[in-house]
C-alpha cells in the first residue's frame, strides 16, 4: 500500500497512510536527538513565517489603505525571511522535500545514482560547513561592533546565529544521510 490521497466516505480528501513505511526504520537522520532538533527549528521557522505574513499584511494595509507606511517594515521582512529559510532547511532535507531531478537515473543506473547521492551530499556538507564558519565569524564581528539594521537598529548577530544553526543542522542531517547511503547503498527512505 502506498501513501497518497483518496476520497473518504464523505467525498472529502483524506490522507492514506502506508503503515509498513511508517513503521520501517528510517535511518540515522531520523534519530531522536536530530528529530527533536529539526522539530524545534521547524517550529521556530513557522513562527518566522507568521511574523513575515503579519508584517507584510500590516505593512500593505498601512501603506495603501491608511497612507501611513510602517517604518522599517522591510527590515523586519528581510530578517524574518532569513529565519524562515535557514530554520526550515534541515526539516526539508530530513523529510526529503527538496526537489530532486531524476532525468538521468535510467541512464546512469544504480551505481551512478549511488555515486551521485554520495557526491551531492558531500558537496552540500562542505558548502554548508563553509557557510556556517563564515556566518560564525560574521556573527562574532556583528556582536563585537554592534552591527544593527539602519531604521530599527535591530542587532544583526542573532540572525547570523540563525544562519550558523540552520546550516550546521542541515549539514548534520546530510552527513547522517550520507552514512545511511553508505550503509544501505541507497538514498531511498
Amino acid at each position: 500500500m502506498r501513501a497518497g490521497w483518496m476520497l473518504g466516505p464523505t467525498s472529502k480528501p483524506c490522507r492514506m497512510i502506508d503503515h509498513e513505511a511508517a513503521n520501517a526504520p528510517r535511518g540515522l537522520a531520523h534519530s531522536t536527538p536530530v528529530e527533536w532538533a529539526v522539530r524545534l527549528l521547524n517550529i521556530l521557522s513557522s513562527a518566522a513565517l507568521v511574523v513575515l505574513l503579519v508584517a507584510t499584511s500590516v505593512g500593505v494595509i498601512m501603506r495603501y489603505v491608511f497612507a501611513a507606511p510602517i517604518l522599517g517594515s522591510n527590515e523586519i521582512i528581510q530578517l524574518a525571511s532569513i529565519a524562515l529559510v535557514m530554520l526550515a532547511m534541515p526539516a526539508a532535507a530530513q523529510r526529503g522535500d527538496h526537489i530532486r531531478v531524476d532525468v538521468f537515473d535510467g541512464i546512469i543506473g544504480p551505481v551512478g545514482r549511488f555515486l551521485g547521492d554520495l557526491l551531492s551530499r558531500g558537496i552540500a556538507i562542505y558548502l554548508l560547513g563553509l557557510l556556517a564558519l563564515r556566518s560564525w565569524s560574521k556573527m562574532q564581528d556583528a556582536a563585537e561592533f554592534g552591527d544593527a539594521t539602519n531604521m530599527l537598529a535591530i542587532p544583526l548577530w542573532p540572525f547570523y546565529g540563525l544562519l550558523v544553526l540552520g546550516a550546521t543542522l542541515y549539514a548534520i542531517v546530510l552527513a547522517l544521510q550520507l552514512v545511511d547511503v553508505l550503509l544501505t547503498g541507497s538514498a531511498e527512505k
